[in-house]
């Protein structure tokens, strides 16, 4: 928890503001954290009991964020499967902490001309 004068934020809901993700997005992002491997949407649909087209929604959302990378796997029946992984933890904190840190500049400026 952290304490801002009148109210206390979640970790959790710091970063999905930040970041402007859905609440299926973090969990994505929060699952993907957890395990640092590939994973097909398939796989993600089912570790996280969530349908395959909400899974499809938010990793590409999250890749069009370059939160995650994807990579594809060619078959040999013809077609590809795309395989999407975090970017990694220290990324994403560098990320966040920039968008608080330009936050935190406006607040300044703004106080300054109050």
């Amino acid at each position: 928890m952290i304490n801002f004068a009148c109210k206390q934020f979640d970790l959790e809901e710091i970063v999905k503001c930040s970041l402007g993700l859905t609440k299926s997005e973090y969990r994505l992002l929060k699952f993907l954290i957890a395990d640092d491997k590939q994973f097909t949407t398939d796989e993600l649909a089912v570790a996280l009991k969530l349908d395959k087209s909400t899974i499809q929604r938010g990793v590409k959302s999250l890749h069009s964020k370059g939160l995650v990378t994807r990579g594809q796997i060619n078959q040999s029946v013809g077609g590809y499967v795309f395989l999407y992984r975090i970017k990694g933890k220290t990324h994403l904190r560098a990320i966040v902490t920039d968008i608080i840190d330009g936050w935190s500049e406006g607040v300044k400026k703004e106080i300054q001309k109050w």
